[in-house]
């Protein structure tokens, strides 16, 4: 189990909402559930699959909750009673969480263009981009008092990351849709807004090739030199899905202790390494 520690509190005592991609004790949906859940949030979660069910129900029910709700977010009708059993659960929500994506693992090595296929590209964008889109119509529909929602993106979407490829398209796609879902669903006092991790040790990283070089890299470069942490990206997700975050929409906030500004590293002597 994780040992992050996430402070106590009331902050989101009396909100409902729903987590889409905890996959294990490492996620970074399993991050923020667990901050949200501290600050008293009452949350449902989507999974896909028999076996990832008995992966995730151990962890919803160690922070007190019950809900899990399958879903696969290809399959329109699937998405149909998922958000049909969550309204019959919950009637109204006032958070998504939508942190899915994914690229077949030999689209992430080596050239972009070489070994990007059509069907690969089709499926990254569907499942990647296309499932936010789509969340977010539907969650915006269980939100008659205005609410928040919250992706998760990185920094392959605005800079060239090697062996991240298709990915990086991808997020690029999603930090689009994130601004251009802000704008129409401000008229309904829904704030929308992604989330820019660092390079953290999770199953998404673990499938690109030289994920470990880009963690090493990462607390290299940064501003701080260190890892970025849980507790940092789950305190952003919750200060943008509570009252705290009032007034912040179609933002792409980074919690990678101050990676993405560098340009050049510095050598040891204080230097450009260029």
């Amino acid at each position: 189990m994780s040992d992050w520690t996430f402070p106590k509190g009331d902050l989101m005592k009396g909100k409902r909402g729903l987590v889409m991609g905890v996959a294990n004790d490492r996620s970074i949906a399993w991050g923020i559930s667990q901050q949200l859940a501290a600050q008293g949030a009452d949350i449902a979660f989507t999974y896909q699959g028999e076996a990832l069910e008995r992966r995730v129900r151990p962890l919803i029910e160690s922070i007190g909750m019950t809900t899990m709700i399958s879903a696969d977010v290809t399959n329109d009708a699937e998405m149909d009673t998922a958000f049909a059993q969550l309204k019959d659960k919950f009637g109204a929500i006032d958070f998504l969480v939508h942190a899915i994506a994914f690229a077949g693992k030999e689209e992430l090595q080596g050239s972009f263009v070489a070994n990007t296929t059509r069907e690969g590209f089709r499926r990254a964008m569907d499942i990647s981009v296309y499932s936010f889109v789509d969340a977010a119509k539907r969650a915006s529909a269980m939100m008659p008092d205005g609410g928040s929602i919250v992706t998760l993106t990185y920094l392959g979407a605005e800079r060239v990351i090697p062996a991240y490829n298709v990915m990086g398209v991808a997020k690029a796609g999603l930090e689009a849709a994130t601004r251009y879902a802000a704008r129409d669903l401000g008229k309904q006092g829904i704030r929308v807004n992604a989330i820019s991790a660092g390079p953290m040790r999770t199953l998404a990283m673990a499938g690109i090739r030289g994920g470990k070089q880009l963690m090493t890299t990462g607390r290299e470069w940064s501003f701080l030199k260190e890892d970025t942490s849980m507790e940092g990206v789950a305190g952003c997700a919750l200060y943008l899905l509570s009252p705290l975050g009032q007034s912040i929409t179609g933002e792409v906030v980074h919690v990678d202790a101050g990676m993405h500004v560098m340009g050049i590293p510095e050598t040891p002597e204080g230097g450009s390494a260029a």
